[in-house]
């Protein structure tokens, strides 16, 4: 009974605080409630069993991309920056694109299975186990194929901007 108060409490102040994210004018403002709206998604995950999850979208979004995001904003300074006037057909096809994912949204829901939030999460499903094991005995090759294709990517980003440093220095 509480996971169901709990359940409609993160749901409301989903989809509150994104509808803030949309209607602000302040753009700091607007960050901010996306921040919330992560911490509610956040929560959603933490009452279905996915603790794991739940830390990492924390971490991810609300900590790190979402402080950049607000970083780029104060550093932009877009409050004095006037928004040039948009025409009717821009407004009329994005109300038209919206009211065409909502149809498809509520299509996709009614004929989703019935499975209830009960029967998901028993056992174990979310832990960071689970996750470790499927990761290291189903997946070990293309893990270990991406953690190469990083490597060459860091090593390629520092060759890259050494090369530009010199050239500057030079």
């Amino acid at each position: 009974m509480l996971t169901e108060y709990a359940f409609w409490f993160l749901s409301f102040v989903a989809v509150f605080s994104g509808i803030a994210v949309i209607l602000s004018k302040n753009p700091v403002y607007s960050v901010l409630n996306l921040i919330m709206t992560f911490f509610s998604i956040a929560g959603h995950y933490f009452l279905m069993n996915a603790q794991f999850l739940a830390a990492v979208h924390i971490i991810v979004y609300a900590g790190a991309i979402m402080v950049l995001f607000l970083y780029v904003i104060m550093m932009l300074n877009l409050n004095n920056l006037e928004t040039e006037k948009r025409s009717n057909v821009f407004k009329l096809s994005a109300v038209v694109a919206a009211g065409l994912l909502m149809t498809v949204l509520s299509g996709a829901i009614q004929t989703a299975d019935q499975i209830t939030l009960a029967e998901k999460t028993t056992g174990t499903a979310g832990l960071v186990e689970n996750l470790g094991i499927a990761l290291y005995r189903n997946y070990l090759l293309p893990f270990e194929l991406a953690s190469v294709l990083f490597l060459a990517a860091m090593v390629g980003a520092v060759y890259l901007s050494k090369k530009n440093l010199n050239e500057t220095q030079a």
